[in-house]
């Protein structure tokens, strides 16, 4: 992906594939401000999760919205903010927004990812709704600007496989 200004990205995938470590080191990478995704959920979202209840739409809309907002808000200058965008309505919804938003999907096995969240403190996600959000993602089409990057690497080279996919032209 080629631009004339600085990139407009969301690193998406299922939780514990590292969005937030490899968008924090991209937007870095990129000199441009980074947005974390779950900072945009509304309490009573976080709450369910905590809970182990996975969200539906309904419960996503808000979220969806206010990320839409900090895209379209940083469609001249640039940005990285991390969300699941696990289905395609929510990618395009995200789009709608911010033409020329590029998603770098972070992809690995359901194996891989519980491992990484059953050893991560902290995080309200409850680690039994892996399950619902492999069953919840739809993979890129051909037609979305994006690209799939592999996360069995260590995050510095998973950073570097992101930054190679939004910068190349």
């Amino acid at each position: 992906m080629s631009h004339d200004s600085a990139p407009l990205v969301v690193v998406m995938g299922v939780s514990g594939s590292g969005k937030t470590t490899v968008g924090r080191l991209l937007a870095r990478r990129l000199g441009v401000p980074y947005a974390e995704g779950d900072d945009f959920h509304p309490a009573a979202n976080v709450a369910k999760m905590r809970a182990g209840h996975p969200l539906d739409d309904t419960d996503r809309r808000p979220w969806l919205e206010e990320i839409a907002r900090w895209l379209a808000g940083h469609a001249d200058s640039g940005g990285v903010v991390t969300c699941s965008a696990l289905k395609r309505r929510y990618r395009d919804r995200l789009v709608s927004a911010a033409p020329g938003t590029f998603f770098l999907h972070l992809d690995g096995s359901p194996e891989l990812i519980a491992e990484r969240i059953t050893a991560r403190q902290g995080h309200f996600m409850a680690p039994e709704l892996l399950r619902t959000q492999f069953a919840d993602l739809e993979p890129m089409g051909e037609d979305e600007a994006g690209a799939a990057i592999p996360i069995d690497g260590t995050p510095e080279e998973t950073a570097a496989l992101a930054h190679a996919a939004v910068t190349s032209p």
